[in-house]
């Protein structure tokens, strides 16, 4: 099994080094459903990452995934720019009309990662057909792709998700994702057959408080400031998966 956590600071970062998580998803942003990390960001999450692979999520704003030209001119700089940085894969999608993956917008962004795997994310899940865009997904050469089976969860999308590593017969890896935690990975995983399982395992921090303007991420409750990583819930999700007890959390620098 292999195990990817979605990050958006360095803090997550040394805690995916810390219980040797496979990769991490880096994003910013993580309360808009992910958009692409800083540069500096980036530099400094590979030097920490101690053999985590750091694979940056490449999207330049909210919403949908049916992009611009100039959009994807933007996607492409940020790859270049994040294969110089030392990233060991990324992470993308873009969609057509159709609803179907806009395959020549999508071979530019994998022609621009230089060969590095690159994940196709939940622009699956938002299509018009997750079983056709998977076909193209295998056609182009992308190594994984990222899904909840079209469903907010993967326990409610786990009937889904079986039927996608079915029809990908180890051509590509299916990664399972939305809301897997230490409680119910066993589950997916047993349900699905997946064999790459990906959370965004998140706490609320207590920040300074609010003044007349408030900067609060979307979802954080009253008396939070942002969300960070779990420590104790990426140490729980790893012991669930592999069987093996995980120290105890520790603070960072």
């Amino acid at each position: 099994m292999r195990i990817e956590i979605s990050v958006e600071t360095i803090t997550g970062v040394d805690i995916a080094a810390r219980y040797r998580v496979d990769r991490v998803e880096l994003c910013g942003a993580l309360a808009e459903g992910g958009l692409t990390p800083s540069r500096g960001l980036l530099e400094l999450a590979v030097r920490r990452a101690e053999g985590v692979e750091v694979h940056p999520l490449i999207r330049p704003r909210p919403g949908d995934f049916r992009y611009t030209p100039v959009e994807i001119a933007v996607m492409t700089r940020d790859i270049r720019a994040a294969v110089g940085a030392g990233a060991h894969g990324v992470v993308l999608g873009a969609l057509d009309a159709d609803g179907l993956l806009d395959t020549e917008a999508c071979a530019a962004l994998i022609e621009a990662a230089e060969g590095r795997p690159v994940t196709l994310h939940r622009a699956i899940d938002a299509s018009a057909s997750p079983r056709r865009v998977l076909d193209q997904a295998i056609r182009l050469g992308f190594a994984r792709v990222l899904t909840s089976g079209a469903r907010h969860s993967a326990i409610d999308g786990a009937a889904a998700i079986a039927a996608l590593v079915s029809q990908a017969d180890d051509r590509i890896a299916i990664m399972a994702c939305g809301g897997i935690r230490a409680s119910n990975a066993r589950e997916v995983i047993a349900a699905t057959g997946v064999r790459d399982i990906h959370a965004a395992v998140r706490t609320p921090v207590r920040g300074a408080a609010a003044g007349a303007v408030s900067f609060l991420g979307i979802g954080v409750p009253d008396g939070f400031d942002h969300f960070d990583t779990d420590d104790g819930g990426v140490a729980a999700l790893c012991s669930a998966v592999t069987g093996k007890p995980q120290a105890a959390p520790r603070e960072f620098e």
